[in-house]
């Protein structure tokens, strides 16, 4: 299941890349409607989340070095040096951004979107890691994920003698504090980690805090997460390894394509599986979704419409880059998700109080 999962990644976020090029510079989901439609609801939300921008820790700390820790990959790797980093995924970047050593960080893989990382140079797209750009920068560490790839340049990168640093990819919320803390553990600023975990965990703690009452018992609302491409004409629904239902969970809902059976982490859309998932609402990426025309094209694919939540045109878009972080900004997405999602409870409230 390990390889499936990670054979599938690639894939996905090979299509993702592709797309998101050539997607850079357009408008959020429903691209012209008004925020009183469910298009500009899901723009406006999204957007809400894509401002971009990491929020550093406001007193960064000194790497304290060297340092020995425990890779993902077995090995121990010791780092002497922390002023040129290259963090190979977008999530890790963040990490170290938001530690707020992103000076250091001497370059970026094509999904580290955020504003502040936006100037440097692309070494990565997704899992094509290039060894010789890598090396170009003359790096004191490289931090990757066990999905890095190909192991040819990670185990080049390493032969050159660069420290490599692999962590686990992140799954779920129980990873935030985890990945924080083996960052900063390696960079060495332990205590630095310790905050940013502290500040992570009670921000998503204070969002679920937030949640309507509604969204209990048989009222919880099943979410389907598709993911959508349509240049490259993936179009799938999301399974218990997806990665999206930790943060369903957390906003209250089921999630729709695990509860009814799915396994793998991704499926095909059809008929009967949109039919057997039965979704209230669609969880999709923003760029996904303008792939296929916004909510009037994502209704025509097969099965959609007949869903409740094609029929009401429910929807809940995130920005690619963010969604499944599952890292300092995650309290964003899980805010996003909860206020897209329980839009009607609240209109109705304030429409009650307003009477």
């Amino acid at each position: 299941m390990g390889r499936l999962r990670t054979r599938m990644a690639g894939a996905l976020l090979l299509a993702l890349a592709v797309t998101a090029t050539g997607c850079a510079g357009s408008g959020g989901a429903g691209q012209g409607a008004g925020q009183d439609t469910p298009e500009g609801t899901a723009k406006a939300a999204a957007n809400a989340v894509a401002a971009d921008r990491l929020e550093p820790l406001a007193d960064p700390a000194e790497p304290r070095l060297p340092v020995t820790v425990r890779s993902s990959d077995g090995t121990e790797v010791t780092v002497e040096a922390a002023d040129r980093i290259v963090p190979l995924s977008g999530s890790l970047s963040e990490i170290v951004f938001t530690l707020g050593l992103g000076d250091r960080v001497v370059a970026r893989d094509i999904t580290a979107t955020f504003a502040q990382a936006e100037d440097l140079p692309i070494v990565t797209r997704n899992h094509d890691v290039s060894a010789e750009s890598v090396l170009s920068l003359k790096p004191d560490l490289v931090i990757a994920e066990t999905t890095t790839g190909p192991e040819e340049a990670i185990g080049q990168i390493r032969d050159a003698g660069v420290p490599v640093l692999v962590i686990d990819p992140a799954k779920d919320l129980g990873d935030v504090g985890p990945r924080i803390q083996a960052v900063a553990d390696a960079l060495g600023v332990p205590a630095a980690g310790k905050e940013l975990t502290k500040r992570s965990e009670d921000r998503i703690a204070a969002v679920r805090k937030g949640i309507p009452k509604s969204a209990a018992g048989s009222e919880q609302p099943r979410v389907a997460f598709l993911y959508l491409r349509g240049s490259a004409s993936v179009y799938l629904i999301g399974g218990k390894d997806s990665g999206a239902t930790s943060l369903l969970e957390a906003a209250g809902a089921i999630d729709a394509g695990a509860e009814s059976g799915l396994e793998k982490d991704f499926t095909a859309i059809t008929t009967e599986a949109l039919a057997q998932a039965a979704p209230d609402a669609i969880l999709v990426m923003t760029k996904g979704l303008e792939s296929v025309g916004g909510i009037d094209g994502m209704v025509k694919i097969p099965g959609v419409a007949q869903t409740p939540a094609g029929m009401e045109r429910r929807v809940v878009s995130i920005e690619d880059g963010v969604l499944l972080n599952y890292g300092p900004r995650t309290d964003q997405v899980l805010k996003s998700i909860v206020e897209q999602l329980y839009k009607d409870d609240k209109d109705s409230k304030d429409g009650g109080d307003s009477q």
